[in-house]
């Protein structure tokens, strides 16, 4: 099954991945994950580091002409701000004369991190729990989103809102979306339209409303949090599983965005709306279509009933807080003299929200991809596609 580990500090030499148990034959190239790398840098409210990094990926193994091999699969993504800090991240050396960080910022994992490992200087913890580490991610799994999408399964993402900023009637977006996703088939082409905007909001005027929000927490010293939208389209009945608790897809796919920096909440279809309502009102009633297959005249249960697809879209939300560096700090305590003293500030964003969209989008692609090879695989794509071809004849 497929399993991806990243390495590397985000003011380290590069970031480094490996992806393994994709099958071969999956075309893929560096122009490809350059692009969805490109996706996750944009975004108003992003900070002075996606001025200094354009991230692109180098392929070392796995892939040869353009193929998969099968094998492991590693990506380099060089840091460009390591000319900046090649003294304070040496590999080598003592760190004699380097200052020590002392000083944890309320909301990041300074202090908890620094606790569990025993350092005095936070800088250790700082640099790997940065949402730096996303891009590697992507990069990862942007090359299992072009398995998926070799197969008809397409992943997009849009924002629902920012801060105060927030689609309140859907009606608007939902129609739009259905006229994208019914033209093109594709999930993803709600993405490229929300790519449109600096903010990734589909409602104009509440794209609007989103950059003054951050502009004003920007003025403040503030931060921002907000609420994004996954959908994947394709995807046939039948992945995941309702046998065991930790084969259930819907825990895998809430536990994939959760893992994301700063998400602190996920939500399947409509399950929060769903808690306020009678049975009645919820549940997708099971009807017969023209060809006499099955036909769900709504989807609230988010494409997922019992851990297992139901053959309609998978819609999933993520709740993204505020990013924990501020300009104007909060109270914290100086680890070496505790004392209090304002929270140290590192270069950060003011708003990643629709950043984080574009790295959902990318970590849900392997959860999927796991549970379509579980169901239909091989290990090429030309033995999958038997498979399928025979269970569809």
């Amino acid at each position: 099954m497929i399993r991806y580990l990243t390495s590397g500090e985000s003011h380290g030499q590069a970031l480094v991945g490996v992806v393994e148990g994709l099958p071969a034959g999956i075309e893929i190239s560096s122009e490809y994950i350059n692009r969805q790398l490109w996706r996750r840098q944009q975004g108003y409210g992003r900070g002075g580091r996606m001025r200094i990094e354009t991230d692109n990926v180098e392929i070392l193994s796995g892939v040869r002409f353009g193929k998969t091999l099968g094998s492991p699969i590693a990506l380099v993504v060089r840091n460009k701000d390591w000319a900046n800090w090649t003294e304070k991240m040496s590999v080598e050396g003592s760190g004699k004369g380097i200052e020590k960080i002392s000083i944890p910022r309320p909301g990041h994992a300074d202090f908890a991190g620094a606790t569990k490992y025993g350092f005095d200087d936070l800088r250790n913890v700082i640099d790997r729990a940065s949402a730096r580490e996303t891009a590697m991610r992507v990069a990862l799994c942007s090359v299992v989103r072009k398995f998926l999408e070799t197969f008809g399964i397409s992943i997009g993402s849009h924002v629902l809102g920012i801060g105060p900023a927030e689609i309140v009637d859907r009606s608007k977006i939902d129609a739009l979306i259905k006229k994208l996703i019914t033209s093109s088939r594709e999930g993803y082409a709600v993405a490229a339209e929300a790519d449109k905007s600096e903010v990734r909001i589909l409602d104009t005027r509440i794209a609007e409303k989103a950059v003054k929000a951050i502009k004003a927490a920007k003025k403040k010293g503030d931060t921002l949090g907000g609420v994004f939208e996954v959908l994947v389209t394709g995807v046939p009945t039948g992945l995941g599983s309702y046998v065991e608790y930790d084969r259930k897809l819907d825990g895998q796919l809430a536990q994939a965005i959760v893992s994301i920096h700063a998400v602190k909440g996920v939500e399947i279809g409509d399950a929060f709306l769903n808690s306020t309502l009678f049975g009645s009102e919820v549940h997708d009633e099971i009807v017969l279509g023209r060809r006499k297959n099955i036909v769900r005249p709504t989807n609230r249960a988010g494409g997922l009933e019992g851990g297992v697809t139901t053959g309609e879209m998978i819609i999933l939300h993520g709740a993204m807080k505020p990013i924990s560096t501020l300009a104007k700090p909060l109270s914290s305590v100086d680890l070496k003299t505790m004392k209090p003293i304002p929270s140290r500030y590192e270069r950060s964003d003011v708003c990643a929200v629709p950043a984080c969209s574009v790295i959902a989008e990318a970590v849900i692609a392997p959860v999927i991809a796991n549970a379509f090879l579980e169901k239909f695989g091989g290990d090429s794509v030309s033995e999958i596609q038997k498979h399928l071809k025979k269970m569809k004849g």
